[in-house]
């Protein structure tokens, strides 16, 4: 902001002001929802569904009592859930997960964060920014797994740089907590050298699993993978050709505008239509300072094409208009067939 020609003095934080802002803007978006549901004349019943047969739906409701509802076809769109440690049990109050994340009382001295993931290194950064001292502890050599080799590298320099710590290589192997603190023993895979990380809240984003368990699919038959996943065809019917799932709970990128284009696609085909996800081009995204956004080739695409595929790239303090701005670090990947303009994908 000096920069601008804006100071300040004496600047204060009221978390509770802020987190009172983030319950009103969930609210908001929630909301919004019921009311499209209302506006399009959609039936929302509250509870917990069971699949009972390739047609009907028991729901235990959440005002008390059962329900059951009829149905031409079912679709399973029930998410995914948290991945937990055995030995570290969220209990969202200093063991979290990103929802407690959200939902801290007070910013902590000291926040370990389990995997470098999208979730870890945005729930992380914002923290940081906050005052807490950060670590991310991170099984593989990169953060971001998945995400352009050089985007990655690009997103630990500038996060270094703003006071996050990152412990690259290393597991977390036991945790012993105390009324004052969480303790964590780390091992590095290549030398198998231990430590004790000190924290006051740890974060636990090891990655997600599908929601899957306790929906009745083994009784009507549907079939899971040793994942928990559930296979579907390019339609998103399940081996129970009355029975579709889409979003968290299918095979791919645990993304929420995939998932709405699963939801979108699967509708239509249901409804007689013709449904299509080109999965090539769903970006992923991060929402933290930098942000990062785009699509890559998918890996078994890039393998087999990899002699067809080029690439260019540009710093963003030589895209125009960044330089308008204080927010010069970043990177543009473009990937294109040669010889075409046609454009593959973009980070």
């Amino acid at each position: 902001m000096p920069a601008h020609g804006i100071k300040f003095d004496n600047v204060t934080m009221d978390l509770k002001m802020m987190l009172d802002y983030k319950n009103k803007a969930v609210f908001g978006l929630t909301g919004g929802i019921e009311f499209l549901f209302k506006k399009y004349n959609v039936k929302y019943v509250k509870g917990f569904g069971k699949i009972t047969s390739p047609n009907e739906v028991s729901v235990t409701l959440n005002e008390g009592g059962t329900k059951s509802l009829s149905t031409k076809n079912i679709v399973i769109a029930t998410g995914s859930d948290v991945t937990n440690l055995p030995f570290l049990k969220i209990d969202e109050k200093r063991i979290v997960s990103s929802t407690g994340a959200l939902d801290l009382a007070a910013v902590p001295k000291r926040m370990t964060v389990i995997g470098g993931g999208i979730i870890g290194l945005e729930m992380g950064s914002v923290w940081r920014r906050l005052g807490s001292e950060v670590t991310v502890v991170e099984f593989t050599p990169a953060i971001c797994g998945g995400a352009d080799a050089e985007v990655a590298k690009d997103f630990l320099r500038i996060l270094t740089k703003q006071g996050m710590k990152f412990k690259l290589n290393t597991k977390v192997t036991a945790a012993n907590v105390t009324d004052s603190e969480i303790t964590l023993t780390t091992e590095t895979t290549d030398t198998k050298k231990q430590e004790q990380l000190a924290a006051d809240v740890v974060l636990v984003s090891v990655g997600r699993r599908p929601y899957t368990d306790g929906l009745g699919l083994e009784g009507v038959g549907v079939k899971v993978d040793e994942r928990g996943r559930i296979p579907v065809d390019h339609h998103f019917r399940t081996n129970v050709p009355s029975i579709c799932a889409i979003g968290d709970c299918i095979p791919g990128p645990m993304l929420a505008h995939k998932a709405e284009e699963d939801g979108i696609a699967c509708i239509e085909t249901l409804a007689g239509g013709v449904g299509h996800v080109d999965y090539n081009t769903v970006p992923a995204l991060c929402t933290r300072t930098p942000r990062s956004r785009g699509s890559v080739p998918r890996k078994k695409n890039s393998r087999r094409r990899a002699s067809n595929i080029a690439s260019a790239n540009s710093r963003s303090r030589r895209i125009a208009g960044r330089g308008q701005t204080t927010m010069t670090k970043g990177l543009l990947n473009i990937w294109r067939m040669p010889r075409q303009t046609r454009c593959l994908a973009a980070t």
